[in-house]
């Protein structure tokens, strides 16, 4: 079994979903950046390189706590159209990009460099090219038919052969226009325009003032007590929400640690349930669970989206921060804009029953979820993973494999999991809780160890004065720390 890959250092540490992203992190720590500076230096990379995840057109979450404990969740992501939403094609899905002015966000708020050097990296990779990564090549052939109805036939993406250098002249002017003017050269300026157009050339509504009108939303993460110290998740309209249900439930209740798969499952999969709540916040963690300590529920309704990408950076000072950057399906709605070389979201598939039902204006639940640890002693883990609805069920398995299964954070990433969707219960081969979930009543189906699906976690803390960062074997992870 693979060991998760742990680094250390003394000024910072990061792991995110690519290498090159990896790199682009340490190199703002070298400039003298924090871990604000070196997410969004990580993040705008991740955007250029992973298109099928995450781009400009997408969103942004984070949770940024800061070296005096004052802590800030950042929610960069926008609404559906202020226009009565009529959606007859894939523009219907498109919500306001968040990931632009999260960046603006997170730079003013926290860092310490300015906007235009944290994204030069990035700007870098667009402008001189990269190695076309697999997963990228590998999506961009599963999505093709997705992407031409799109808009897309003219994009070098579906030209370009895996390892290949892939240049993306159009990206490069774009976060050039960013770098230049500042975040809102995005909401105001041409791109949104540009998005505009294509929303509207495929159905969608979504118009110049819907980006005008975006705004950056905050708040304080939702703060509660875990094994002696304490876990911050993202508030509304996250389902981070739904990890914090799960986690207070474990927090109320004496637990044998030989059932810790049986009632992880069945905990977060009650609080799935209250899915289409979730802008209650921490008010649904009062409410009473039903766990059945000895049978399944197979209730699962959780659904199989997989792509979004990971970013945890720490620093010297014991700021951690804990970020996730999404366009939501692979490619999300495939719209392209040409003008700009990315392609547009589809987060308007995050909307459901009410009260989370498409409305003019309004915000839909978002499966993006990351998640800050405060151990007993005080030092902080950074932690997320992609894997949509599978992201809180993920970190819970984190949060119980440390508390009650003896085992260290590496340990716990390395471990097979477990992720429920479906009325199904998908497990790692080799997961040695495989039998007594079967006995429970768990509808398990196997999956290859290492399998995407079971997530992708970055991890990246502070203890003992010394920086640390680790990421997960499944998919393309990667860690570092000077």
């Amino acid at each position: 079994m693979p060991l998760a890959s742990l680094t250390q250092g003394e000024s910072g540490a990061v792991a995110a979903a690519h290498p090159l992203a990896v790199h682009a992190a340490l190199e703002i720590f070298a400039e003298g950046g924090n871990a604000a500076d070196a997410a969004v230096a990580a993040q705008a990379v991740l955007c250029v390189v992973l298109p099928e995840a995450c781009g400009l057109g997408g969103d942004g979450l984070a949770i940024v706590l800061g070296p005096d404990g004052g802590t800030e969740a950042i929610h960069g992501a926008g609404a559906a159209p202020g226009e009565p939403p009529a959606p007859s094609g894939p523009g219907g899905t498109v919500t306001v990009p968040g990931v632009v002015a999260a960046w603006g966000r997170l730079v003013g708020r926290h860092g310490r460099l300015d906007l235009a050097t944290d994204l030069a990296p990035a700007l870098r990779a667009a402008s001189d090219g990269v190695a076309l990564p697999d997963s990228t090549a590998t999506a961009r052939l599963e999505q093709r038919a997705r992407l031409v109805a799109g808009g897309a036939e003219g994009w070098d993406l579906l030209t370009t052969g895996a390892g290949e250098i892939w240049r993306q002249p159009a990206l490069a002017a774009v976060l050039d226009l960013i770098a230049a003017e500042g975040d809102d050269a995005f909401y105001r300026g041409a791109p949104a325009s540009w998005s505009a157009s294509a929303v509207r050339e495929h159905g969608g509504t979504l118009g110049v003032k819907d980006f005008e009108r975006h705004e950056t939303r905050s708040a304080t993460p939702i703060k509660l007590a875990w094994n002696g110290g304490r876990l911050l998740v993202q508030p509304p309209m996250s389902q981070g929400v739904l990890l914090a249900i799960a986690a207070h439930w474990f927090e109320r209740h004496h637990i044998d640690p030989a059932e810790i798969d049986h009632l992880g499952a069945e905990s977060i999969a009650a609080a799935f349930e209250a899915r289409d709540r979730v802008a209650e916040g921490a008010a649904l963690l009062e409410e009473p669970l039903e766990v059945d300590p000895e049978r399944a529920s197979r209730r699962w309704g959780a659904r199989a989206y997989l792509h979004t990408a990971g970013v945890a950076t720490a620093d010297a000072e014991g700021m951690v921060v804990s970020s996730l950057v999404s366009v939501f399906d692979d490619f999300g709605s495939a719209v392209f804009v040409p003008e700009g070389g990315f392609v547009l979201n589809n987060r308007a598939e995050g909307f459901g029953a009410p009260p989370n039902d498409l409305r003019a204006g309004a915000l839909p639940v978002h499966t993006l979820a990351p998640a800050v640890l405060i151990d007993q002693e005080g030092d902080p883990v950074a932690m997320a993973t992609p894997g949509a609805d599978g992201q809180v069920q993920t970190l819970l398995q984190i949060l119980l494999a440390t508390r009650y299964g003896g085992t260290d954070l590496p340990a716990a990433i390395a471990a097979p999991r477990w992720r429920g969707e479906g009325g199904r219960l998908l497990i790692e081969e080799g997961h040695p809780g495989r039998e007594r979930l079967a006995a429970r009543g768990h509808r398990l189906e196997s999956r290859p160890f290492g399998d995407e699906e079971f997530g992708a976690l970055v991890l990246a803390g502070v203890a003992q004065g010394a920086v640390w960062a680790a990421g997960d074997h499944r998919r393309e992870v990667a860690s570092g720390a000077e």
